[in-house]
């Protein structure tokens, strides 16, 4: 290719000063030449996730945020608790790069075979610091789009899409026939709809608003109940009857819902029981906590037996358990069906300068439906 590189370009980095600051700022760092498995990519389109959120605010205090240095390099500083400073001992002083994947174009290629056979395509990738004008990366670890699809329609093709297909296989192994999942409205919730839908798996969806409600039914979702109607339990209840679900993904972590879920799931089994056990069902009842929108602690009032377990579940820890053949199985599915099942839909797009502005960060950082932003860092 003939585009011009230049010497340097900007990356986001997210640091945590030892006074307890948090402070996010875009860095100018050396574009790298890519070693012989290599590509370089012109980042085109990266997504603001919860996870890149995690990383990117931790535990700060957003409410405290102020923007200060230029239009072009803005700086945010925000407090971070005292209490959650312990917490991140290991980041004090460390400059971070964020973004877990994107999309772009391969301008320039390492002297391998697999590297020059990407040069010019247009690929999607996953590994951090993807917030970056320019990323070099194996070449190993590029999907190649297809042809006439856009950086932004494949920004976003590893971690919503193998999360929700990693849901669904964690139900089939672990012999569950239905699931549960909650902050079901969201990009990610909308897609687990798509493919419980189109793989005739049935879904009981937890959302928070009824207008929530409305935009799940409007998507041909079956089971919707609302957690903020005065008769949530009755109706998750039925729900959970009616699918026989065993097994939940939950996006909030804090709070009580994992134990309502688990009490509603104990309650639509006892429904058909025909004996009474002091020790509750022998059905075992799984909740995963895979979010953290609810920061408050866990709570679990154990009134639903003994046949139950709560755990943390994580994309990149299951992709691993299950192996690269089945890993890269998904993957195929996900690129077959990008532009259908898969597709990402985002509020509004944004350069990198313009994500650090103290009305963007109010936006998607109250990480509310419809809120999710897409970042150009060629813009």
């Amino acid at each position: 290719m003939n585009q011009s590189i230049p010497a340097a370009a900007l990356q986001l980095r997210s640091l945590v000063q030892a006074d307890g600051t948090l402070q996010i700022s875009l860095e100018s760092i050396p574009v790298p030449v890519p070693g012989p498995d290599e590509v370089l990519i012109q980042m085109q389109a990266t997504p603001i996730n919860p996870s890149d959120i995690g990383l990117l605010f931790g535990p700060a205090d957003l409410s405290t945020a102020q923007v200060s240095g230029t239009p072009d390099r803005p700086i945010v500083s925000a407090r971070i608790p005292e209490r959650a400073m312990p917490g991140l001992a290991a980041r004090i002083g460390e400059s971070m790069p964020v973004g877990n994947e994107g999309a772009g174009l391969v301008v320039a290629a390492g002297s391998s075979q697999g590297a020059q056979a990407l040069l010019g395509r247009t690929v999607a990738v996953i590994g951090g610091a993807m917030y970056a004008q320019y990323r070099a990366i194996p070449a190993a670890q590029c999907l190649a789009l297809p042809a006439g699809t856009t950086a932004a329609e494949g920004a976003s093709c590893f971690v919503n899409p193998l999360t929700a297909l990693g849901m669904v296989e964690t139900m089939k192994r672990e012999g569950h026939k239905a699931l549960v999942h909650t902050a079901a409205a969201s990009n990610l919730g909308q897609m687990l709809n798509r493919i419980c839908q189109k793989d005739g798996i049935a879904l009981v969806n937890i959302v928070r608003r009824p207008e929530q409600v409305a935009l799940l039914r409007g998507l041909g979702a079956q089971y919707v109940c609302d957690s903020s109607a005065p008769g949530f339990a009755t109706d998750l209840t039925d729900a959970l009857a009616a699918t026989g679900a065993t097994i939940a993904f939950d996006a909030t972590g804090g709070g009580t819902l994992a134990g309502t879920i688990l009490q509603c799931m104990e309650n639509a089994i006892s429904r058909n029981s025909k004996e009474y056990s002091r020790y509750g069902s022998a059905v075992h009842k799984q909740v995963y906590l895979y979010g953290h929108l609810d920061t408050r602690p866990t709570e679990i009032h154990r009134t639903f037996g003994m046949a139950w377990g709560i755990g943390g579940w994580l994309l990149f820890s299951f992709l691993k358990k299950i192996g690269d053949e089945a890993a890269q199985a998904l993957r195929e599915r996900v690129m077959a069906e990008l532009k259908t099942t898969f597709a990402s839909h985002y509020a509004r797009t944004v350069s990198l300068s313009e994500a650090l502005s103290a009305e963007a960060i109010a936006f998607y950082g109250s990480r509310n439906t419809g809120a999710k932003v897409l970042i150009d860092p060629s813009k």
